[in-house]
């Protein structure tokens, strides 16, 4: 077979001057080989060099070769063979599943997954990931190379023994399952016969490509547009105009990178290429420029799982399962077309348990109508992915969502990811039907998969600014090349090698190492500085952490300085500043006047003592925030709980009966009757079995003093005793009767018992117990406590002293308030103390945004 030429190609130019010496290089060797260009095929890193290769061929004139990359043209040959049933397909989602059911079929596989299951989906993730890059290696290499690939595999594995047995024993499955899978994708590019190969060699190797060449029964030629590989940083930069950036923290930044964007683009620069080394500052760049709404394009895409046309499929998934929360379902049809908004609200409020519901009958149809529509998910048993997919696809037409979908840039992209649209590999079809699932198996394969799978979005002619990975924006026209995170921590920082494939071993058979990606990276550099302008930044630290520059950009400054070249000083960020002046917002004042409720409970009370402007928002705009449906067990829960179990067990009491026995079958039947999980209530319910024994205990030694329960949650209404002020209303925990026509007012607290002696240390600032108390005429002969049910010594009285006294002061300075309030006096914002910490009222009185008082 021919030997491979070799022609270097305008190493360190300008981008401008690269690809017309690639296109008179490719053209006059094509000629010294008598082959014609049309006959030829030119190979490229990556398709985003394709438009320039072809104006650069365009301006040579006459015929030009075919220009693609191994990817592209592997796409073009036709589909693959057919894989063997359960072969790694490429695809991480589904060899995932597969490799889950071939670790199940090993009695230790089916032991690890019963006792870790969290440990075995880490397992399984590490077998995919080695089986992946073993089929790398086997991609880069020709057909009849494979046989000897696999043995020196074999060969290189380490013995399942020792300490490292588990990982060794691991590895060879991966290897045989890889090895299983049938040839790869680029296999059948070794039977093409073109004219003659030619690969552009750019940014490192292309080790597909270089195969092919070494392979090929026609002339081959590489030219490497490369520097030299001990000196990559020999003119480098030589014919850009760079300069480095120094910021002080993120925000600094993220505004910086922004600013030189813009001043690219007013300069006349454009396209400028943003290239992405920390995804989260970038996303933050990309907010600042969306104000001055520059148009971008993200070609390192995002997770196709945010998109709304994913939110959109997620939910009627999540919707159709049988144990589906309200709030699931809820969220689905919010966005499902045939839901009307009225019937909407009607179905949320009768789920909510709202009293009034005029529009029940809507909500009720909107219901039935929804639970056909996911009665084909929802009662489907066991079924292959592929059938799932087929029952997917047919409830999204049946309402039009499919048709939606496919008109979406997002929606077309989430259809093509979950293969509801076109025709997939064999290889995959055959896999979909091997596997089987149940309906959360198969919501658990398309939530992976459109988190796996990243969203393109269309190029728009109108985009000047381009976000890129580093090892793509050399190479192309651009203008100017911002490069924001070019610290130690995201510029030159290493990738994690498989769990499984050492950096040695990786070595040993070939496949991507660390020493190769370090080289990769400092190409990327020195090949980034063909660009006319570079703007390198960074900040001085991270959060505490100190940064310094990315050991590529060290390497590269190190070489300059031994170059004696001109330096690049490192020069502090100097932001833009313009002077703005303040608007602050005015602390409101809300007047309620006539507006005011006629009756208040004690939780109003208190909030009007908070702040006044919270009890506007809350009694009289009656503004509320929506609870979730569907919560978690929470303390607030255990107490409402712990109430009605107190209740249930006085008033249901046997005289003679065994106490104890009685209060635990009252926690039993209480927690039927509300229907709590008993899972969830579970660590409450073991703090409540040990209150058992001391509360029968204080119980005892109460009624030996002649205090009896009486009542419990009662409704009680006590109107104003002058007229000025509201009515009261409340529920009483408990009323015991004592000794001499005694009455105590007892209230349950399951919070801290520190935090309730605190308040009624302060008799006049403890409004709940003197509320109550009023309730029940505030007489002389009535005292008050709270309960503390949750405390090492619970139960345990904090009694509110002379609480007879404080509901007379109460209920007079409660009169004279509320006839200010009636005469205009402003329910002001106070702003101050913890109750703006959880007022959900904040946003409301923008409490942030006041100015100085």
């Amino acid at each position: 077979m021919p030997a491979i030429e070799k022609i270097r190609v305008a190493p360190g130019a300008p981008t401008a001057l690269l690809w017309d010496a690639v296109a008179a290089h490719t053209l006059r060797w094509l000629r010294s080989q008598g082959v014609a260009a049309r006959d030829a095929v030119l190979l490229l890193p990556y398709a985003a060099l394709a438009e320039p290769a072809r104006a650069a061929f365009l301006r040579a004139g006459g015929w030009q070769p075919r220009i693609e990359t191994v990817l592209t043209l592997a796409g073009s040959w036709g589909p693959p063979e057919a894989a063997p049933e359960g072969a790694c397909t490429g695809d991480t989602v589904l060899d995932r599943l597969q490799a889950a059911a071939l670790l199940r079929q090993q009695a230790w596989g089916q032991a690890w997954q019963r006792r870790d299951p969290q440990g075995f989906e880490r397992v399984v993730a590490a077998v995919v990931e080695a089986a992946q890059a073993l089929r790398q290696g086997l991609a880069e290499r020709a057909p009849d190379e494979a046989s000897a690939y696999w043995d020196q595999v074999r060969a290189a594995l380490l013995a399942p023994a020792g300490p490292a047995a588990a990982e060794a024993l691991l590895l060879q499955l991966a290897q045989a399952w890889a090895a299983g899978s049938g040839p790869t994708d680029t296999a059948a590019l070794h039977r093409a016969a073109p004219g003659a190969w030619v690969a552009l060699r750019l940014g490192g190797p292309d080790a597909v490509a270089e195969s092919l060449l070494a392979r090929a029964r026609c002339p081959a030629l590489v030219l490497d547009a490369d520097p030299d590989a001990e000196s990559p940083f020999d003119g480098a930069g030589d014919s850009a105009s760079v300069q480095r950036f120094l910021c002080q923290d993120f925000e600094d930044e993220a505004q910086a990178a922004a600013a030189v964007v813009l001043q690219a683009l007013h300069a006349g620069q454009a396209p400028v290429a943003l290239v992405v080394l920390d995804r989260e500052l970038v996303r933050r760049v990309l907010a600042l420029l969306a104000r001055h709404r520059v148009p971008v394009i993200d070609e390192t895409g995002w997770k196709l799982a945010t998109t709304d046309a994913a939110v959109r499929v997620l939910a009627l998934l999540r919707a159709a399962q049988p144990d589906a929360p309200q709030d699931a379902v809820l969220e689905w049809l919010k966005v499902w077309p045939p839901a009307q908004p009225r019937a909407l609200d009607a179905l949320e409020a009768l789920w909510r348990q709202r009293r009034h519901v005029p529009d029940a009958k809507a909500g009720l149809v909107l219901w039935d109508r929804a639970q056909d529509h996911l009665q084909p998910l929802a009662q489907a048993p066991v079924l292959a992915l592929a059938a799932w997919l087929q029952r997917l696809a047919a409830v999204l037409a049946a309402d039009g969502s499919l048709q939606d979908l496919a008109d979406d840039a997002a929606g077309a992209q989430v259809l093509g990811a979950l293969r509801l649209v076109g025709e997939p590999p064999a290889h995959w079809q055959a896999a979909a039907l091997a596997l089987r699932l149940t309906l959360p198996g198969f919501v658990a394969w398309v939530r992976d998969t459109l988190e796996e799978a990243p969203f393109l979005p269309l190029p728009d002619p109108g985009e000047q600014v381009v976000l890129t990975p580093l090892s793509r924006p050399f190479g192309r026209p651009f203008g100017h090349v911002v490069v924001p995170g070019a610290d130690h921590k995201h510029l030159g920082s290493a990738e994690a090698p498989p769990a499984l494939i050492g950096d040695a071993l990786a070595q040993t058979l070939g496949l991507d190492h660390a020493q190769a990606r370090r080289h990769r990276q400092r190409l990327a550099l020195a090949q980034l500085l063909r660009a006319p302008q570079v703007t390198l930044l960074r900040r001085h630290r991270d959060d505490e952490e100190p940064l310094g520059d990315g050991p590529p950009l060290q390497a590269l400054l190190l070489a300059r300085a031994q170059a004696q070249l001109p330096p690049w000083p490192l020069q502090p960020w100097q932001g833009l500043l313009r002077a703005v002046q303040a608007t602050p917002v005015a602390r409101p004042l809300p007047q309620a006047g006539q507006a005011l409720p006629q009756t208040v409970s004690a939780t109003q009370l208190d909030t009007l003592r908070a702040c006044p402007y919270r009890f506007f928002a809350r009694a009289v705009l009656r503004l509320e925030e929506p609870e979730e449906l569907d919560q978690a067990l929470a303390k607030r829960d255990y107490g409402t709980w712990l109430h009605a179990v107190l209740h249930h067990f006085h008033s249901q009491r046997m005289p003679g009966q065994d106490d104890a026995q009685q209060l635990l079958h009252a926690a039993d039947a209480v927690t039927a009757e509300l229907g709590v999980d008993a899972g969830e209530l579970l660590p409450y319910r073991a703090s409540f079995d040990q209150l058992v024994r001391p509360y029968l205990l204080w119980l005892q030694a109460r009624e030996a003093q002649g205090w009896f329960w009486a009542d419990g949650e009662s409704d009680h209404r006590l109107p104003s005793p002058d007229g000025r002020g509201p009515q009261l209303r409340g529920r009483l925990d408990r009323v015991d009767h004592g000794p001499g026509g005694l009455q105590q007012l007892l209230d349950y607290k399951s919070g801290s018992a520190k935090d309730l002696q605190k308040k009624v240390k302060l008799p006049l600032e403890d409004t709940q117990l003197a509320f109550y108390a009023a309730l029940l005429g505030g007489g002389e002969h009535l005292s008050a406590a709270y309960l503390a049910m949750d405390d090492a010594e619970a139960p345990l009285e904090i009694p509110h002293p002379k609480v007879h006294d404080t509901v007379q002061v109460m209920l007079a300075a409660l009169g004279d308030e509320w006839q200010r309030l009636r005469e205009g006096e402003p329910l002001a914002a106070l702003g101050e103390g913890t109750v703006c910490d959880t007022c959900e009222a904040r946003g409301l009185c923008r409490r942030d945004q006041w100015g100085v008082a």
